[in-house]
């Protein structure tokens, strides 16, 4: 995933992969028992009886096993915000509104969905490798993988029941949490208050700071309360206990072990432990797995990427310490939110295969799998990777938008010939919406109806466009919420689909093909209106999507955008902006320019992210001491493209606001 710009074949530090390094251990998952939720307190009988089915599982169960249902509500929100999800597994294994987990059962079948090999460089200096994923079996599974069988075990409800019943799963989940209680020593107290241990335990984490920091998730919840309709349209609320003070001494007593502080780059807010990835060299000038740098002093640092590891806790925490891998900045267990912090700030990890994007960027890799099939992400790990990435903006300087905040399936291909191995994570089923949510700057209307620039922003339960290939190729994918819009040719979804040219392959719905999709949060400037439809300028073409009035899966929005000067029929489209070759020194090749098979049409607007001069990050050896940063003269501007983002030479076009797009 890195991307160095010389001739790979003979450039210093020509990387031969190893193809043993592949093989994601899914046996070492390392899920928690509970997700945490918003607690809802016994309110009168007039509120319970408008909140459904759901809810009232949740007080029946709470006063079967004489739990507090405020705090049963709580654990729930954190794992799953009280969706059933269908009975589908989470990225590790675990089965409804209370996450009880059954890895074995739920990763028998899986398998590697997202596409893009591992590329070291962004370039052809290193093979890619598709790493393999195996079931794991019962034997190594630790326990906090087995919960929902030892659920059935409490409470002698079937395995299957727990895994399809909500109701069923909801009292799995009480049956837990109150041996949890015991196993502590401590009363079936009807305070929240004097759960926090139990609580903590239930995270299923291996130290007291992972178990704290998802036993203190769980108590916010509890103090700030909350409301909302789940994926089954169950209506789910939660009183606020804002004077609510937990006992967390209680904490001591669940012998938990405590991490080393170890220098981490992590947020006071989550729990952080140090997994060092290796600089080493192995031989004939070949190294691995990442580049020493001097961040920010050097050159700054403009993005964030956000991945999932289409694999395993454990099995992905070998591969980052094998110097022949690749490697990226962080890793966040989806069972607790646990954070590993594998490659300090100032060092340029191999992630995004885009070197440009990798020298100026942090990757960030959630454990999980793009679809399992449509496999979905804990809130536990929501909650702690939007903490880090707050605390990564505010150290950085990195603003908080869609054209920053990159998912790796927007990172562009660096040549025509990268573009149709790039990477499709962390795809539709990311709830990007709510991710922005947490991270403190939701995505809202800032135009109005007849604005020239639209923000996507789909409601993620109620947008269920039809994905294949999840589980087999054509096969539709079960029905599922997604942060994603399906783009036409014409206002008609029977027209065909928009075609990305540079992917060389006609558009199909595949849960991998991003051809004709666009993301929430991005922004494009419009093109037309016709009826319920809005079309966007995407990909060089006139693309549009269902957006009626009642139902809006995009709002108006304000910002500037490009188009290219009057005079020029079109302007070319770059996946990386690189100085021109004046502004290298002696001893520092230099890197050709070459554009994407995109154009931008005259006519055509496209909306800006940023302003930035040409980049380039000379590191092709393990010693430090050739190393160069390399600024230029011309300037780009990254632009919203596609379902990818891009650069423009500043040169080439004119920058303006966007005006109204009247119907």
């Amino acid at each position: 995933m890195r991307g160095s710009a010389t001739d790979p074949t003979a450039a210093p530090g020509h990387r031969h992969l190893k193809r043993t390094a592949g093989a994601f251990a899914s046996a070492a998952l390392l899920l928690p028992l509970f997700g945490a939720a918003p607690a809802q307190s016994a309110t009168d009988s007039a509120t319970a009886s408008t909140t459904g089915r759901l809810q009232q599982a949740f007080a029946t169960a709470a006063a079967e096993y004489h739990v507090p249902q405020s705090v049963l509500l709580a654990v729930s929100y954190l794992q799953s915000r009280w969706d059933s999800h269908a009975g589908a597994p989470s990225v590790t294994g675990g089965y409804g509104p209370m996450h009880l987990t059954d890895a074995r059962t739920a990763l028998t079948t899986a398998e590697h969905f997202a596409e893009g090999g591992e590329d070291a460089r962004g370039d052809t200096a290193r093979a890619a490798v598709q790493p393999e994923i195996k079931a794991p079996a019962e034997s190594v599974l630790p326990n906090r993988l087995k919960t929902l069988p030892k659920a059935a075990e409490l409470t002698g409800i079937p395995a299957e029941q727990l895994r399809t019943d909500p109701a069923a799963n909801v009292t799995g989940g009480a049956a837990l949490l109150a041996a949890a209680q015991k196993e502590l020593g401590e009363p079936l107290s009807t305070d929240p208050a004097e759960w926090y241990g139990a609580v903590a335990r239930f995270s299923g984490a291996d130290d007291s700071a992972t178990a704290a920091a998802y036993a203190n998730d769980v108590y916010d919840v509890l103090r700030t309360g909350e409301e909302r309709t789940t994926d089954a349209g169950q209506l789910v609320a939660l009183a606020a206990q804002p004077e609510l003070d937990p006992d967390t001494a209680q904490l001591a007593r669940a012998a938990l072990p405590t991490l080393p502080s170890d220098g981490t780059e992590c947020p006071a807010s989550v729990s952080c432990e140090s997994v060092p990835a290796p600089y080493a060299e192995f031989g004939d000038n070949d190294y691995g797995n990442h580049d020493l740098g001097d961040r920010p002093v050097s050159q700054g640092i403009r993005y964030i990427v956000i991945h999932d590891t289409e694999g395993a806790w454990d099995g992905v925490l070998n591969l980052i310490q094998d110097p022949t891998y690749v490697s990226w900045n962080y890793t966040i267990r989806s069972t607790d939110g646990l954070i590993a912090q594998h490659v300090k700030a100032k060092d340029v990890a191999w992630h995004a295969g885009n070197w440009y994007v990798n020298a100026k960027s942090i990757g960030i890799e959630h454990e999980g799998f793009l679809a399992n099939p449509d496999a979905w992400y804990t809130e536990a790990m929501y909650r702690s990777s939007a903490r880090l990435v707050r605390y990564l903006a505010r150290t950085y300087g990195i603003p908080l938008d869609r054209q920053h905040i990159l998912g790796h399936d927007t990172v562009p291909g660096p040549t025509a010939g990268s573009i149709p191995g790039m990477h499709t994570d962390p795809g539709p089923y990311w709830d990007w919406r709510h991710y922005f949510q947490l991270l403190g700057h939701p995505f809202t209307r800032t135009g109005g109806k007849d604005a020239g620039l639209v923000t996507i922003l789909p409601d993620y339960a109620a947008n269920q466009p039809t994905y294949t290939g999840c589980t087999t190729a054509g096969a539709p994918c079960t029905a599922h919420g997604s942060s994603e819009v399906r783009l036409y040719s014409d206002h008609d979804e029977n027209a065909r689909l928009i075609k990305d040219i540079g992917l060389r392959r006609d558009p199909t719905t595949g849960v991998n093909d991003l051809s004709s999709r666009v993301s929430t949060g991005q922004q494009y400037a419009v093109a037309d209106r016709w009826g319920d439809w809005t079309a966007i300028w995407y990909l060089g073409q006139k693309a549009w999507f269902r957006n009626p009035a009642e139902e809006p899966t995009a709002v108006g929005a304000s910002g500037l955008v490009v188009t290219p000067k009057d005079g020029l029929t079109s302007v070319p489209v770059y996946g990386r902006a690189y100085p021109e070759k004046e502004a290298y020194p002696a001893g520092v090749p230099a890197q050709s320019v070459v554009p994407l098979p995109y154009t931008i049409p005259a006519g055509q607007k496209y909306v800006v992210g940023d302003e930035v001069p040409g980049e380039y990050y000379y590191a092709v050896t393990f010693t430090t001491d050739s190393h160069r940063v390399v600024v230029g003269k011309d300037l780009y501007y990254e632009i919203q493209y596609g379902h990818r983002v891009a650069f423009v030479r500043a040169s080439d076009v004119r920058l303006e606001g966007a005006a109204d797009q009247r119907e």
